[in-house]
């Protein structure tokens, strides 16, 4: 009853006059979110409570199986796409299809059942006081699961659902893709390929009290960079036979990219690096062992980092200068910059992106809410969305409002439940007969 009585408030705050221009069938809509919404908590909580951490590919698959009987009793066809090739679990696809002769567009939902909480984490269960509740993924992206259910569930409670073309695809490794990206990701780039909007349903950006809207996210990719010198004696260092060792010429590339590289909406970050004779790493690609003497040259560093861009033309020119500074090589020595295969390609602010956020403005108009402005793409992190966006508009960031995303204490609020799974249903009605 708390939650219904939250969700009748959050509806009641809104001024009156923007609430008269509800049409008849949105405040059915409206209302039945509301009624709904503790079975909306109930099964964040059931989800939360399933670990599901991306190496548990039963426990992946246990949440996907939470969720085939909801999607199912809204008549849509549901499959389970096994991805063992990639040694992940799989992603669960619902589909519902236009029921009526009439013409509408095909919308993407898109959400992820994986979280960053494997078995082993202490951090395992749904935990509620008042309004607030935390518990592992429950932001990101179990409450934007429940955002996703809870407007297609209210969709067809008043017949709305009927008239839509809906694909909802849920990955399980979103956190920690599987391997080879183009296989892990090949349904859901084929889902925004026959789409007309994507949607998709990782964390509200919320800054000071004020909801965002998402329409670029930057990319994510790692590089790995080897350096080689000649070893001898340290006497020798800097000398026409010696050269300047492995570890300078390690140290004069990083540099090179702080100085040189810097502009907006680009980072890029060293997070290990090690230099000895010798230097090695080994097969999870996160530890290296190195051992070496202050008297001897070292022959061999290693630095691996990532790399954060917000358009495919920035991610290309960035990469092409990084080579170019790792080919000035110091005297003996040689380097080999490689850009891991896997990563999240750039979501780039599109006016197609921002024509679905102008389209959430108005529903936000027609409620009573304030305006969401775009977010600034350098505070949020890469996301599936990205797989789609080069070839349909996508409005991203549609789940629950909370934070401490990938953190012990990840919370949401609870009334951003209703209040998102609102703005979708109603921003779905506008979009599907556009």
């Amino acid at each position: 009853m708390i939650g219904k009585l939250l969700a009748l408030l959050l509806l009641l705050a809104a001024p009156a006059a923007a609430q008269a221009q509800l049409s008849d069938p949105d405040r059915r809509v409206v209302a039945a979110v509301q009624r709904d919404t503790d079975r909306h908590i109930a099964l964040l909580e059931r989800m939360v409570n399933q670990n599901s951490g991306t190496l548990n590919l039963p426990g992946v698959r246990a949440v996907a199986e939470i969720l085939r009987p909801e999607f199912e009793a809204l008549g849509m066809e549901v499959r389970w796409i096994d991805m063992a090739e990639t040694g992940r679990a799989g992603h669960l696809v619902a589909t519902h299809r236009n029921l009526t002769r009439g013409a509408s567009k095909h919308i993407l939902l898109i959400g992820h059942l994986d979280t960053v909480f494997e078995p082993s984490s202490p951090f395992q269960r749904f935990e509620r006081q008042g309004e607030r509740a935390t518990g592992p993924g429950i932001g990101d992206d179990k409450g934007g699961i429940a955002v996703i259910v809870a407007a297609l569930r209210a969709l067809h409670a008043t017949g709305q659902l009927r008239r839509m073309d809906v694909t909802v695809v849920l990955t399980g490794d979103e956190e920690r893709p599987g391997s080879p990206i183009a296989v892990a990701r090949r349904d859901l780039i084929a889902a925004g390929r026959e789409a007309d909007y994507a949607l998709e349903f990782e964390n509200l950006a919320r800054d000071d009290g004020r909801d965002f809207g998402t329409v670029a996210r930057r990319s994510s990719s790692t590089w790995s960079l080897t350096v080689r010198g000649r070893t001898g004696h340290s006497s020798g260092i800097f000398s026409e036979g010696q050269g300047y060792g492995a570890i300078f010429e390690m140290a004069r590339i990083l540099d090179a990219f702080r100085r040189e590289l810097p502009e907006p909406n680009l980072t890029f970050n060293v997070g290990l690096a090690a230099g000895g004779t010798p230097a090695t790493i080994d097969g999870s690609l996160e530890r290296v062992e190195a051992s070496g003497k202050t008297n001897i040259i070292p022959e061999t560093a290693i630095a691996r980092g990532d790399l954060r861009t917000l358009t495919p033309d920035q991610d290309r020119r960035i990469r092409e200068r990084m080579q170019a500074v790792v080919a000035q090589h110091l005297p003996h020595t040689s380097a080999e910059l490689a850009f891991v295969e896997g990563g999240y390609p750039p979501m780039p602010p599109t006016e197609g992106n921002r024509r679905l956020l102008a389209r959430l403005n108005e529903v936000n108009r027609l409620l009573g809410y304030p305006e969401m402005p775009e977010y600034d793409p350098a505070r949020r992190g890469a996301a599936d969305s990205a797989f789609v966006a080069a070839d349909v508009d996508t409005l991203a960031g549609l789940g629950m409002a909370g934070g401490g995303a990938h953190a012990e204490g990840e919370w949401v609020d609870l009334t951003s439940l209703p209040r998102q799974a609102i703005r979708t249903a109603l921003l779905m009605m506008r979009l599907s007969r556009n």
